[in-house]
């Protein structure tokens, strides 16, 4: 409780008071690429031994022109007395192709793996279309949705297919020069059973400390309406705090 609340304390100050140095006058250029790297780690020990790290990344390309990329990856593993409780592996890439400032069409690639419940891999190629309800520098709310397939591996079963039908939502809120806030929502329905669908849900809070370097905390929800067995819970949450290199 005393790290977290350290980690607090930090995130607090940082969106608080400009970054040492800033000119906050001026602005950056525009850079094709962007992104971050970040990593967490907690250890304990004594009556139980755990630990738990995450790595994460991300990557947008954007040459101001009609076309975005973004890429995403992240992994959370924990164990506790040298036993593995949770091993999550997800990725993605997105392509979009805007027709305006708030229109676009965009094609995505999601892959999931998930040992603890049972998913072997999920990948979900789709497609649709996008609105951006807010575009400023400050906020920033796009909604999406679209249709694509699914194809889920599942152990001693045989791979189920399905068509899917998609939804997205992004929000992104500028506290300060220093501190962000992200929220993230994202729906899978299979077409051949809707009772059948995954959600995410995932919050954070980024503030630098020094340049180029950031605190970040995140909750993390997955939810699953079916499981491969009634032993496994529909629900999984997950609190880190990670330290981020943003370039």
């Amino acid at each position: 409780m005393k790290f977290r609340g350290t980690v607090f304390v930090a995130l607090f100050i940082a969106a608080m008071i400009p970054a040492a140095g800033q000119d906050q006058a001026s602005t950056p250029p525009d850079e094709v690429y962007t992104g971050s790297f970040g990593f967490g780690l907690a250890v304990t020990g004594g009556n139980t031994d755990t630990s738990s790290y995450n790595l994460s990344f991300d990557l947008t390309r954007d040459p101001k022109t009609k076309n975005v990329i973004k890429a995403n990856a992240f992994y959370l593993r924990s164990s506790t007395d040298g036993e593995s409780t949770a091993d999550n592996l997800r990725l993605g890439i997105r392509d979009e192709y805007h027709f305006s400032e708030r229109v676009f069409i965009y094609g995505d690639f999601g892959y999931l793996r998930d040992p603890f419940r049972d998913i072997t891999y999920l990948l979900n190629p789709q497609g649709g279309l996008g609105y951006k309800i807010y575009n400023t520098d400050a906020v920033g709310l796009t909604l999406s949705g679209g249709g694509g397939a699914v194809w889920e591996k599942n152990s001693d079963v045989d791979v189920n297919t399905s068509g899917t039908l998609n939804m997205g939502e992004n929000f992104t809120l500028k506290l300060s020069e220093n501190a962000t806030l992200t929220q993230n929502f994202a729906a899978l329905w299979k077409t051949k059973d809707f009772e059948d669908a995954l959600y995410h849900f995932d919050i954070g809070l980024a503030a630098t400390i020094i340049k180029n370097i950031a605190v970040k905390i995140e909750f993390r929800n997955d939810y699953k309406n079916v499981t491969p067995s009634p032993d496994i819970k529909n629900n999984d949450t997950a609190f880190i705090t990670s330290v981020q290199y943003k370039f």
